[in-house]
């Protein structure tokens, strides 16, 4: 038996104990009574006696019951409301979660061996108090992970406790902020007493608070009751990581959020509250392909079409919450298919649909097909022939949301796009532009998208990082931003670097274009006919005309 749960629950429950022991006394005695009293009514000769003594024995029965409900009720509700039980009608009732019944280990966590790393460090001091105390040192009470939404903050933390073994608690940050005053500060009260209790009875807890941004946002001043009730919120959570200190219970509280570090209270962040810091990102190439590798395995996939790289590549950006989602689609549209096994068309299809939304059950007319055709294909003979950082996956001309086609393009590198790739990725831009004005002799306002991504990867090469023609060195997006000054001379020249840019962009994609009309031609032609074109598709199609892509390419 666990001594330690027995003294805590009579540490807390000591007056519903002494009240069932009344209840129970009181129910033997009134029990003795009336069996007392049948017999006695039972063995009286006259009526009149009988009458009289049943009679007062339910006027006792009855002043007995209702002193026996009444008066423990009212002493519990004079206790309620004399400990402050009118602003704890708001309280959290948070279940602990055992760290063996978390059952999330190190190798379910995919895609962050670098925060593992970390996050094992972490580990192993939590498990080895004495071993830090004994060369003086102090255990660690906070814990902070910032990144993205979706790269796996909780699921790290409950790693952590399961590996921990130690009771996980789990709560939001809006779950503390109120508009009465008092209520968000006694929910923190309840949440870090029921930490106590937990890691009174087993050795430890974990606090795991979701989106603490919501709590820890930096304090205003002001009159009104909602700024109060956040400050006084705010304030509580200071005090309870204070109080921690204090008590040797081995209690970690573990904060996630997805905003920029600054905009949290800096009290939070000093040193003493949340020591450490883990910065969760976005996954690399190499670890979305394990991340593929980890969901695909759950379904019956094709494993000689389907392959982690090309699927990587194709999911820049992504965070793993997104490719699990890509997979459950996948899934989904192979069963709506009547197939066995999930193929690559189903997976491409599946991160349409969520990025673009459902097929648009519109037809387009010949003429409209002709031209969004050619746009993508402009789009398409543009990153072939002229970005080699990046390589085309498919191609579609279905209407999809709010746009007519789409080309994917893939991304080979991972490292930070150099003036190289930044023009490469201008030029698949215009590459509509270019293909509309050869085919039709002029452009739709189908490229409004298109001209809007040229522009701003001109403007962010111009006026912050210094690939202009006039060799103007400096951030001046920054410093238009935080002081408005920027002389007009240098306005003018560094808005005519960036149509410099652009129009030499242009001038090349145009000179690429016209060399390859008869590619173009082809191109729109084999999409019109098949509304999509598929990696294997494209490649074909340039193999057929003897076009290699540029070096640099690793396709």
């Amino acid at each position: 038996m666990n001594w330690r749960k027995v003294k805590l629950f009579f540490k807390f429950h000591w007056i519903g104990v002494i009240v069932v022991i009344f209840s129970i006394a009181v129910t033997i005695t009134l029990s003795i009574f009336i069996r007392n009293a049948i017999l006695a009514w039972a063995d009286s000769e006259y009526y009149f006696k009988k009458t009289l003594f049943v009679q007062y024995a339910l006027l006792l029965y009855v002043f007995v019951i209702v002193h026996l409900i009444s008066l423990p009720l009212s002493m519990l509700l004079m206790m309620w409301v004399q400990r402050g039980g009118l602003q704890k009608m708001g309280r959290l009732h948070k279940k602990v979660t055992k760290g063996e019944d978390i059952q999330i280990k190190w190798s379910d966590v995919i895609g962050m061996e670098a925060v593992k790393i970390e996050a094992k460090e972490i580990v192993n001091l939590i498990k080895d108090r004495r071993a830090v105390h004994r060369v003086g040192g102090k255990i660690i009470r906070g814990l902070l992970m910032l990144g993205p939404p979706g790269c796996g903050k909780t699921y790290l933390a409950k790693a952590i406790a399961t590996e921990c073994g130690l009771p996980f608690l789990s709560t939001a940050g809006s779950e503390f902020v109120q508009m009465y005053v008092g209520v968000g500060a006694a929910r923190i009260r309840k949440l870090f007493k029921q930490a106590r209790h937990a890691a009174y009875v087993e050795g430890g807890c974990i606090i795991f608070i979701d989106e603490i941004d919501a709590l820890a946002r930096r304090r205003s001043v002001g009159s009104s009751g909602g700024q109060s009730e956040y400050n006084q919120t705010i304030n509580q959570l200071l005090v309870e990581l204070d109080g921690l200190k204090e008590s040797e219970q081995n209690i970690v509280v573990v904060g996630a959020t997805n905003v920029k570090e600054n905009t949290l209270d800096p009290a939070i962040l000093r040193p003493g509250r949340f020591d450490r810091k883990i910065y969760v990102s976005l996954p690399s190439l190499e670890e979305r392909e394990q991340i593929f590798d980890y969901y695909l395995r759950r379904i019956e996939y094709d494993k000689k079409e389907v392959k982690n790289v090309r699927l990587a590549r194709l999911t820049a950006g992504r965070s793993p919450a997104d490719i699990a989602n890509i997979i459950r689609e996948a899934a989904l549209i192979t069963a709506r298919k009547k197939k066995e096994k999930v193929q690559l068309d189903d997976l491409t299809e599946a991160l349409e649909r969520i990025e673009l939304g459902l097929r648009h059950p519109a037809k387009y007319t010949a003429e409209e097909k002709k031209w969004v055709a050619y746009h993508e294909a402009g789009h398409a003979l543009a990153l072939y022939l002229c970005a080699p950082h990046r390589e085309v996956s498919k191609v579609s001309i279905i209407r999809r949301k709010e746009t007519g086609g789409v080309m994917w393009g893939a991304q080979i590198g991972e490292t930070m796009p150099k003036q190289k790739e930044l023009l490469g990725n201008i030029k698949i831009c215009l590459g509509s532009y270019v293909a509309e004005r050869l085919k039709f002799g002029y452009t739709s306002s189908g490229v409004d998208a298109d001209f809007n991504s040229a522009l701003k990867i001109a403007y962010n090469m111009v006026w912050r990082w210094g690939m202009g023609k006039s060799e103007y060195i400096g951030n001046f997006d920054q410093l238009l931003k935080e002081r408005g000054i920027i002389s007009a001379e240098t306005k003018k020249k560094l808005d005519a670097d960036v149509q410099d840019i652009l129009r030499c962009c242009l001038d090349d994609v145009e000179e690429i274009l016209k060399r390859e009309k008869d590619i173009l031609d082809y191109f729109s032609t084999q999409l019109i006919k098949e509304e999509e074109l598929n990696y294997e598709q494209i490649e074909r199609i340039f193999q057929k005309y003897n076009r290699n892509r540029p070096k640099g390419s690793s396709s």
